[in-house]
C-alpha cells in the first residue's frame, strides 16, 4: 500500500472570536504539517506522521485527535515541555500567528527519531514550515530528506513573527531554497513569497524555484487561486467562490489534497496534469474556507462531492 511520510510541527492554535459582544480565543488542534497529515488521511490516504507533542494535556489531546483521524503516530515522540501555542488573530478571514513556548515543542525531534526505512518504503515524503527553523529537528527534517525513494514535496510556510530583521529572512531564504532544489513539488502562498524574495509576484516566485531544480510549483493566491508552473508551461487557475469564514489552514488543504493526489496517480507528467490536481486541492481549500479552524474543518471526500459534485 502506498502512503505518505508527513514531518513538521504540531501545535494548538488560540483563535480569536467574539460571543456575547466579548474578544475570547476559541482552542484548536493546529500546525501546518499536522493540517496537512489530517487532510490527506480524511481524503482516503495513508499517512505516517512523524513530529514531537509536549507531554501535558495539550498533548494528549493532540494524539488523540490524530488517532481518531487515522493519521498514523507510531513515529510520533513526546517530550517534557508545553504544548507550543499559536494566538490568532484575523483581518477577515485570513489569520496571523504569535507563537508562544520555549523550547517549542514541536521542534524536538531527533535524527534518530526518523525510521529511515519507512521513509524509504513511503511514496510520497511532506516536509516544511516553522519546526525547519530550529535544531534538533532541522537535522532530523535533513536526514529524512536525504533517504532515496519517495516524491518529495515542500512548503516553507513562512511566519513573519518568527523573522525578526532582514538576516532571518535571509537565513530562511538559504535554506528552504536548499530543498527547493531537490524538490517534486514546492507549495507556496503569495504571502511567503513576498517575504523570501522582496515582494515577489507568484509568476517571479515560481519561476526562480523552477530554475532551482523543483519539479513544479503551486503558487496559493487566496481567492484568486493558485498560480502553478511546471517544465512546459505555467496557468493561473480560479478559487471556486465560496462564503468564507476562516482560511485558517486552507493553503494546508491545498497542500494535503495534492498529497492524495500523488499517492493516488503519481507525479503528472505536464502543465495539464497539475492543473487537474490543483483544480481539485482549491475546491478542498474552498470548502475548509467555509469552517472554522484549521485540522478540524480538513473535509472527506464525501463531502467534497457533496458541496462541488462535476467540479471534481
Amino acid at each position: 500500500m502506498t502512503y505518505a511520510v508527513v514531518l513538521g510541527e504540531a501545535l494548538v492554535d488560540l483563535l480569536e472570536t467574539e460571543r456575547d459582544g466579548e474578544l475570547i480565543y476559541r482552542q484548536a488542534i493546529g500546525g501546518a504539517p499536522l493540517n496537512v497529515a489530517v487532510g490527506a488521511t480524511r481524503l482516503g490516504a495513508d499517512v505516517r506522521y512523524v513530529g514531537s507533542l509536549g507531554n501535558d494535556t495539550l498533548g494528549d489531546r493532540i494524539a488523540a485527535f490524530l488517532r481518531q483521524v487515522g493519521v498514523g503516530t507510531m513515529s510520533t515522540t513526546r517530550v517534557p515541555v508545553p504544548t507550543t501555542l499559536a494566538v490568532t488573530t484575523f483581518e477577515g478571514a485570513e489569520p496571523t500567528f504569535q507563537f508562544y513556548g520555549e523550547p517549542p515543542s514541536y521542534s524536538l525531534v531527533q535524527p534518530e527519531d526518523v525510521d529511515r526505512e519507512m521513509v524509504a518504503g513511503a511514496s510520497v515524503l511532506y516536509a516544511g514550515s516553522i519546526a525547519l527553523m530550529r535544531e534538533p529537528f532541522q537535522s532530523a527534517a535533513r536526514a529524512a530528506w536525504s533517504v532515496p525513494g519517495p516524491l518529495r514535496v515542500f512548503d516553507p510556510n513562512v511566519r513573519p513573527k518568527l523573522l525578526p530583521d532582514a538576516a532571518a529572512v535571509a537565513a530562511l531564504r538559504d535554506l528552504v531554497e536548499g530543498y527547493f532544489a531537490t524538490a517534486d513539488l514546492v507549495k507556496l502562498s503569495s504571502a511567503d513569497a513576498e517575504v523570501l524574495w522582496e515582494g515577489a509576484t507568484p509568476a517571479a516566485a515560481a519561476e526562480r524555484i523552477l530554475k532551482l531544480g523543483a519539479r513544479a510549483v503551486v503558487v496559493t493566491c487566496g481567492s484568486k487561486g493558485a498560480f502553478v508552473g511546471a517544465a512546459d508551461g505555467t496557468a493561473m487557475l480560479p478559487a471556486p467562490s465560496v462564503a468564507a469564514v476562516d482560511a485558517t489552514g486552507a493553503g494546508d488543504s491545498v497542500m494535503g489534497a495534492l498529497v492524495r493526489r500523488l499517492l493516488a496517480d503519481g507525479l503528472p507528467a505536464d502543465l495539464a496534469g497539475w492543473q487537474r490536481y490543483v483544480t481539485f486541492a482549491l475546491a478542498v481549500a474552498g470548502l475548509v474556507c467555509e469552517r472554522h479552524g484549521g485540522a478540524v474543518a480538513m473535509p472527506t471526500q464525501e463531502e467534497l462531492t457533496a458541496r462541488w459534485g462535476a467540479l471534481l
